[in-house]
């Protein structure tokens, strides 16, 4: 059998043009399998291996307390592995075909409480200079309408509609979307507006702008909440997604409807919004 592990590995160097890093991670899954074949079934070859002696291997790999992640990502190469010996010939069957994983568990969302929140904001808002208000303006938007980092970064002043109460949100795959925003949100973009206006003189069409009146970039934004976010001892993480996980988290603890999270967070599918139902 390693004779064939270090054919498919050199295929996968050659053909496949795969990275060092991944051939290594390869060859030692495959290699486990091959010592796990020696060890407890030796007259077992590549041939003869069916469904039912991979499923051993995952039930061994499990009381050895590995992570479903790590034993997924090892039978994810002996599934390449298989799909290469059926290509060249080496074997009639692919016993991986039925084979299901363990079911990795999805860590809860870091996200932060409307009193938390509260404190961030004073903090951020207590100068009066026009950054530290961008500032504040910005991690509000987040926590209110949870939209994403790049998101922000592209809204133009042409997006917000205070007559509907939305602005209008440019997500992945160009796919736009409306999200409401209160009555106090629209206060504070407007406050903001008038201050950026006196300011700085905005060419760029962007709503959020640095003090030459650029637009923003992503690292920027990052290190700004960052920051901000950094007071909260309790916090395992600190980014704008947080305050994504934090809109989300409070929409549903307030009886939001799932599909309507869904559609205010832009996600193509349920799935994704189903992890914020912790």
């Amino acid at each position: 059998m390693m004779l064939l592990i270090e054919k498919y590995i050199k295929y996968l160097r050659y053909e496949k043009n795969y990275s060092l890093h991944t051939e290594i991670s390869y060859y030692k899954d495959l290699h486990q399998f091959s010592e796990f074949l020696v060890s407890h079934f030796p007259d077992v070859d590549i041939k003869s291996v069916d469904g039912d002696l991979i499923r051993m291997w995952i039930v061994s790999m499990m009381e050895d307390k590995m992570s479903p992640r790590s034993v997924n990502r090892k039978l994810s190469a002996l599934k390449s592995f298989y799909k290469y010996l059926l290509r060249i010939g080496e074997v009639s069957t692919n016993p991986m075909k039925k084979i299901v994983g363990p079911k990795a568990s999805k860590p809860i969302p870091a996200f932060v409480n409307n009193s938390d929140m509260e404190r961030v904001l004073d903090e951020v808002g207590a100068a009066d200079d026009f950054e530290s208000f961008r500032n504040h303006v910005m991690i509000e938007l987040f926590y209110v309408t949870g939209i994403r980092r790049a998101e922000l970064l592209g809204l133009k002043d042409v997006d917000i509609d205070f007559g509907s109460k939305t602005i209008q949100v440019t997500g992945k795959r160009n796919k736009q979307r409306l999200v409401p925003v209160s009555d106090d949100m629209l206060l504070l973009i407007g406050q903001y507006m008038n201050i950026r206006n006196e300011e700085i003189e905005n060419q760029s069409g962007y709503f959020f702008v640095k003090k030459d009146g650029e637009m923003l970039y992503p690292m920027m934004i990052h290190r700004i909440v960052t920051d901000s976010l950094k007071q909260i001892s309790t916090l395992s993480k600190t980014s704008p997604h947080v305050l994504r996980h934090s809109f989300a988290t409070g929409m549903l603890n307030n009886g939001a409807d799932i599909n309507a999270v869904k559609e205010l967070l832009g996600h193509s599918s349920l799935a994704a919004t189903e992890v914020y139902t912790h």
